[in-house]
């Protein structure tokens, strides 16, 4: 089984492979301040009702927030119904441009 968690570079890789999907889980407005693309934005509350219908839970899931908490969250909640290939990005949007790209605002 996976781990939990992803790092950084690891998620970069995979998206470079085209081999995840990304869901940031932060609420709208953190979104329009700072994104990586491609995501999908599905803030932490709409989860519940839109996973179902909009994941897939086959495909490779990494879940982003601001720090890692939320996504973490989200992960074992998904993680719980079924979707068995999700994690979370270790350090978040945070980390992701810190170590990855620079360009991400950080707030």
């Amino acid at each position: 089984m996976l781990d939990f968690e992803i790092s950084p570079a690891d998620t970069a890789k995979l998206l470079q492979e085209n081999k995840t999907k990304l869901i940031d889980v932060r609420e709208s407005w953190e979104y329009s301040t700072a994104h990586i693309e491609p995501s999908t934005l599905m803030p932490m509350g709409d989860v519940p009702s839109r996973a179902n219908q909009e994941l897939d839970p086959d495909e490779h899931l990494t879940v982003l927030c601001h720090h890692g908490q939320r996504s973490l969250n989200v992960t074992a909640w998904l993680r719980n119904q079924g979707f068995e290939k999700v994690q979370s990005l270790r350090g978040g949007i945070d980390a992701w441009s810190a170590e990855i790209d620079p360009k991400v605002p950080r707030y």
